[in-house]
């Protein structure tokens, strides 16, 4: 029968329960269904006459009336009890009714059910009138086979050898029980190999064991656990497909999927499967559970109806126990406590002496009133209240302190529980799930029962006695309950006969199980309670309501432009993708860089001493091969360094054309081409560059020498890398050996972060495929503007939809409708956005909440409705920088486009768009300020480049500080006339002229960094061609002293500021500035302090600055004399006069450097991170190509490039050859030396060990390269 038509099933009109409840007078048929009262407890019951699948449903209002129900809940049950409510949706369970008395309102029912009896429960009706339905039901006859197990019984089948199907096993059924644990199904095979379907705690859990005993534990037994509160009564559906190491899993339409490890199979299994239990003579082996007690319901195995052969006593089939085929419906009553406020109030057992009461309930809330009575008498009062997941029991007589007992643990776990107290006499008694907890309380007086009991919380009017507290009243199901020993039907209370009751639903266990399906993304754990459930998201690398947002940045080139140093970093390129964050290390240069280690950089011996070729060996690196695609996918460039080492041993094929040596690619394909070559070129790098040892061949290795020879090759194929295994074949024949070493996976750039596209009229466009993201979506970007307005991302659903947009200047706003209205979050800026520099925009939203962050503002939340829509559905093309409308588009720049960690390429797609151009210039408004200390932003098609020319550091961001260690006697000259010179030529007649015009100095700022234990100390000296100067010292005492000279005939300015000894040791830093007559002075970035000169207010034609020793320098005062005798002994870092950085010319040549070194002045590491207090100040130092190295003073020094004719230059000359000689000397007595070790070494016995082969090799490579003539091998 066509489900979309279907046929009416007919409608037998059942009034509602309570007496007050009856129709409206006239024909039901005509007029339809309208109760007398009107409230949320009314319902229309339907008896289909047997179970029927129900497909669909309709409603209308009452006829000719202004009576509807605008929204209604279906509930279904096979028996007539314990109803079943149904959700069209994990969280939507109401159906939106009518909103007038007349049209149709159609639902077709996704998934459809089976069942008997339906109940529509009216929610919302038109204010204007009353409740008025009329209803009809569509759907198909239902057909099923049923068995029915009594928990000790089984049903075994045995396959037909001659059907089974070599290739696919699929198992169906559905289940019913109100047992939480039992076995479903079980069927074996050699070595322990099996797999058992169990319920456990009302969850279904399939085991799989392969039965490998080689493989890892985690790899042969796997579990796959699905489904909840399956010990409901109801009906759930299990399908279950085995394909040889694949493993699809399915339980009410939610799916596990399993994908074995290589080796492992699940179909070659023993022929005999059993269904309800396991055969007793198996069952102390492998499972120690009992059997299953419930009702199966059509059990097919590859098709075959197993309960239809069971039945006619097929001989494929055997019973055992007691089995039957029919299913009963028990009759318990569950009641469900819907809110806080709901409650239960039953007569107590009048003239009693005592207290007796038992229930079950079921909960995911950890706190919540469960009971609570006033003693008749005044003898007390009882209060049970739910805590922390355990009992209390709290009993409290007058006169006397209260006595508490606590029973249980973990009781808020969604499963039954069953409690009992009981109160008489002396004797306390409760007991949780069968066990005691507190017995023989010493109890004082009479016990009296009390008038009411009241579970699950209070009514209003009552106080005291654990009503109005804090805990809040009770949520969750509770069924069984009895009072004084006698049972309560909850039916009765529905009827209005016994007790009353506010918020509750009777005949029925509402409670659901919000983590299932698990909404926590990324191994988050889910813990729930009543009506919402929360994401743990510890350890997992995310953040966020669900644990979808990313916690790490996506590239290395995202955290240098954070501003972030090299270093280890965890990257995670997919962002809220499904793959988790990788650890790599981020090199920050010019174009950043990623590397990933793997397990083998050590040197690698393809054969070894005692002449056995080991096996292959995988590489393993320290991201998974899903990471690393996505990281070698974004990159520009990726590479790999693989160096080899031969002995008669070679790489290329032999003479017949058969490969001897290959590398194996991420897609586990073999290569046989070598480095810097295209692929399937078999040649090596001294192929292709024609400077091989033999050119007859193409690789160093195939010249077949029986000696070390070496090939370096580097593989830039992106779609080919990374290297997983390399095998090297050529060695069998006597002495043939080779080794390998394979560098780590080097990426450079990332070609998403600054993909970007401009737009360059409002009605322009990019278009891509529908955005999915039902259930959790995130768009991430960077866009810059000078409009006030425009649509950043658009996609349309039928009536669903999603849109970030530029609301205002000031303004970023996302808004969305997944089927619950339009939801509006909006960021305001204290400053507008269209300032046309970059700003970052990620938005989020989740089953849980949407949420919209810019820059760095405070990020705006707001909440999902509770119990509403959740899936967003989208049709339309997704419209990128427009609308479908065309109106309100974006005028400006869009980058680095993400919708769920995928980059979408705005630059394809721009190259082919009219209005639209591909890139976007102007990076340096927004990312200038990561160029530091003076640096200068440069702009590049992808990025920013800082210029470190006039900066005192240099690195990518000019943070990098530039430092050197300065011996006793030495100093650093930087020469202001050659560098003007150089800069404006030499044109002038008179230099003092030019430079007294050129070089007037009205003001300047300087600074320097030190570390040093000496004083009285020069730290910077800056002379003129009139005798005027700056110079910088610390005087005999530590302290700090400028002197400025501004006029030759005025004595100097002399500041001595009264800081403490700063010759300690430590590391400082001096910043001065100079306006005319005004100098402030900051020191350790302590509060500047300011003075005031007096001999001029300009520097005439500066001429040098000198860093270190000054000798007699005119027209010094004494005691700058003196320290300038005395020079500089310790570090000094990040000098800077003006646009003069001395130490960068010195330890960076490269150009005309007007710098003179005299003394040893060698580069060191940063000052700051010199030695301690007291410590000498000598650095890890590299001295300068022109110092002389020595320690003490010398008679002259050269210029780093530009060196003249003087006889400093001569004695250094001769200095450099005398040491060249003793080198040489050196290197043939230390060779002599080594080769004699290595004979007496190949004399010995070599061992066998494999890292002393290794060092053996190392030995013998290292030797061998010392006389090698090609200079491009590689050393070990």
């Amino acid at each position: 029968m066509d489900r979309a038509a279907g046929a009416v099933l007919g409608m037998l009109l059942l009034l509602s329960a309570r007496p007050w409840s009856t129709a409206v007078a006239g024909s039901p048929w005509a007029g339809g269904w309208s109760p007398r009262v009107s409230d949320k407890y009314q319902w229309l019951q339907i008896d289909l006459g047997e179970r029927m699948e129900v497909t669909a449903v309709a409603t209308q209002g009452g006829y000719g009336s202004s009576d509807w129900v605008t929204s209604y809940v279906l509930m279904f049950s096979d028996g007539g009890r314990n109803w079943k409510l149904y959700r069209r949706e994990e969280s939507i369970s109401g159906f939106p009714g009518n909103t007038n008395a007349d049209s149709v309102v159609h639902y077709r029912l996704e998934p459809p059910f089976e069942a008997r009896f339906l109940r529509f429960l009216p929610v919302a009706w038109n204010p204007k009138g009353r409740i008025g339905m009329r209803i009809e039901v569509y759907g198909c006859a239902y057909r099923s086979e049923v068995v029915n197990f009594d928990g000790k019984s089984s049903l075994i089948y045995t396959l037909n050898q001659k059907s089974v199907s070599p290739t696919k096993d699929v198992i169906s059924l559905k289940l019913k029980t109100r047992q939480t644990d039992g076995i479903l199904l079980h069927r074996e095979g050699q070595n322990g190999k099996h797999v058992t379907l169990e319920l456990v705690k009302g969850r279904l859990i399939l085991s799989l064991n392969s039965g490998h005993a080689n493989l890892p534990s985690p790899d042969a037994r796997v579990t796959l656990t699905l489904g909840s509160l399956l010990d409901d009564e109801h009906w759930h559906s299990v399908l279950l497909e085995l394909l040889n190491a694949h493993v699809n899993f399915t339980v009410d339409r939610h799916t596990q999927h399993f994908q074995a490890k290589s080796g492992s199979r699940y179909l070659d299994l023993d022929d005999e499967i059993s269904f309800g239990g396991i055969p007793g003579h198996r069952k102390s082996v492998v499972f120690p559970r009992k059997n299953f007690h419930g009702c199966f319901e059509n059990l097919y195995y590859n098709g075959v109806d197993i309960i239809d052969l069971s039945k006619k006593r097929k001989p494929q089939t055997l019973v055992v126990g007691n089995v039957s085929y029919s299913c009963s419906h028990l009759q318990i009553v569950p009641v469900t406590f819907l809110s806080s406020s709901s409650y239960l109030a039953l007569p107590g057992a009048s003239g009693e002496d005592k207290v007796s009461v038992a229930f079950q309930f079921r909960t995911w809330n950890r706190a919540g009133l469960l009971l609570t009575s006033q003693l008749k008498h005044g003898s007390g009062a009882l209060v049970l209240v739910l805590n922390d997941g355990k009992l209390k029991l709290s009993l409290s007589q007058p006169g006397h302190p209260s006595r508490d007992v606590t029973a249980g643990a973990g009781l808020s776990d969604g499963q039954w529980h069953s409690v009992s107290l009981s109160l008489k006499g002396s004797h306390l008694s409760v007991m949780v799930d069968g066990e005691a907890a507190s017995v023989a309380h010493s109890l004082r007086g009479r016990i009296d029962s009390g008038d009411t009991y009241y579970l699950g919380g209070c009514p209003d009017s009552v106080s005291g006695s654990g009503c109005g507290g804090p805990l809040g009243g009770f949520q969750g199901c509770l069924r069984l309950i009895s009072i004084g020993d006698k049972a309560v039907d909850p039916i009765t209370v529905q009827q209005g006969a016994l007790g009353s009751f506010r918020d509750l639903q009777i005949d029925t266990c509402g409670l659901t199980d919000r983590c299932l399906p698990s909404y926590c993304e990324h191994g988050g754990e889910c813990s729930q309670s009543w009506d919402t459930f929360s994401c743990d998201c510890a350890h997992t690398g995310y953040l966020g309501a669900t644990c979808h947002s990313p916690l790490y940045e996506q590239s290395c080139e995202a955290h240098k432009h954070r501003g972030d140093s090299s270093g280890l970093y965890y990257i995670d390129s997919d962002g809220s993708g499904p793959l988790e964050p990788a650890l790599v290390y981020c090199n920050m240069t010019d174009s950043t860089g990623t590397s990933v280690q793997h397990n083998g950089s050590h040197l690698a011996r393809v054969k070894s001493s005692d002449g056995e070729s080991p096996h292959p060996v995988a590489f393993k690196y320290t991201a998974s091969m899903d990471q690393l695609q996505a990281i070698i996918d974004r990159a520009d460039h990726c590479q790999q360094e693989l160096a080899f080492h031969c002995k008669k041993s070679r790489l290329s094929a032999r003479h017949d054309g058969t490969p001897v040596s290959w590398w194996v690619g991420r897609t586990n394909e073999t290569h046989t081409y070598w480095g810097g070559s295209l692929p399937d070129a078999q040649k090596c790098a001294c192929g292709l560059q024609g400077n091989c040892l033999d050119s007859q061949y193409y690789c160093n290795c195939d010249a077949d020498r029986n000696e070390w020879t070496s090939d370096t090759v580097v593989l830039s194929h992106k779609e080919h890398l990374p290297v997983i295994q390399v095998v090297m074949r050529d060695t069998g024949r006597p002495h043939s050996e080779a080794a390998y070493a394979l560098g780590p996976l080097l990426c450079w750039g990332d070609n998403s972060f600054w993909n970007s596209a401009s737009f360059n009229t409002e009605t322009s466009y990019l278009h891509f495929p529908t955005f999915r993201g039902e259930f959790s979506a995130d768009v991430s970007f960077f866009f810059k503007t000078t409009a006030p307005s425009g649509v950043f991302v658009e996609n349309l659903g039928i009536t669903d939809f999603i849109r970030l947009e530029l609301h205002a200047p000031s303004e970023v706003t996302f808004s969305f409708d997944v089927g619950n209205g339009r939801c509006e979050v909006t960021v305001r800026s204290p400053t507008p956005f269209n300032d046309n520099q970059w700003h970052h925009v990620r938005a989020e939203r989740n089953v849980k909440e949407a949420s919209l962050q810019v820059d760095q503002l405070p990020s705006e939340t707001q909440a999902a409705p509770a119990d509403g829509h959740a899936r967003l559905q989208l049709n339309s093309q997704l419209f990128v920088g427009g609308t479908a409308t065309r109106q309100r588009g974006f005028l400006g720049c869009i980058r680095s486009l993400r919708l769920n960690g995928l980059a979408l390429d705005l630059e394809e797609r721009a190259t082919m768009t009219p209005g639209v151009e591909p890139g976007c210039p102007g990076h340096c408004s927004s990312y200038g300020h990561l160029c530091r200390n003076g640096g200068r932003c440069r702009e590049r098609h992808r990025g920013i480049a800082c210029d470190c020319t006039f900066s005192a550091y240099d690195g990518p961001f000019c943070e990098n500080e530039i430092s050197a260690y300065f011996g006793s006697g030495s100093s650093v000259i930087y020469n202001f006339q050659e560098h003007h010179n150089h800069t404006f030529g030499k044109n002038a007649s008179s230099l003092a002229a030019l430079f007294h015009e050129d070089l007037t100095l009205t003001g300047e700022m300087a600074t320097l960094s030190f570390r040093t234990t000496g004083a009285p100390s020069l730290l910077l000296y800056v002379s003129s061609f009139y005798e005027e100067y700056l110079s910088v010292i610390l005087a005999p005492n530590g302290s700090l002293q400028i002197r400025y000279k501004l006029d030759r005939s005025q004595a100097p300015d002399v500041f001595n500021f009264g800081f403490k000894n700063l010759a300690d040791g430590q590391f400082h830093q001096v910043k001065i500035h100079r306006e005319a007559a005004m100098v402030s002075v900051e020191v350790n970035q302590n509060a500047r302090r300011q003075v005031i000169l007096s001999s001029g207010t300009e520097f005439n034609a500066v001429k040098s600055l000198t860093l270190g020793t000054v000798l007699e320098p005119p027209g010094a005062d004494p005691d700058t004399l003196r320290a300038g005798a005395r020079g500089f002994t310790g570090c000094l870092s990040a000098v800077r006069f003006g646009p003069a950085a001395p130490l960068k010319a010195a330890l960076r040549p490269g150009g005309p450097a007007p710098v003179t070194v005299r003394g040893h002045v060698a580069a060191a590491a940063r000052c700051a991170e010199g030695a301690g207090p007291g410590a000498p100040a000598r650095e890890a130092t590299r001295p300068l190509a022109g110092g002389a190295g020595g320690s003490g003073p010398t008679d002259g020094g050269q210029p780093l490039v530009t060196a003249d004719g003087s006889d400093s230059a001569v004695i250094g000359g001769v200095i450099a050859v005398v040491i060249f000689i003793l080198l040489c000397i050196t290197a043939i007595v230390i060779r002599i030396y080594q080769q004699r070790w290595l004979y007496h070494k190949n004399e010995s016995n070599i061992p066998k060990h494999g890292d002393n082969a290794e060092t053996a090799l190392r030995s013998e490579l290292n030797l061998q390269s010392t006389v090698s003539e090609s200079q491009k091998e590689y050393f070990f």
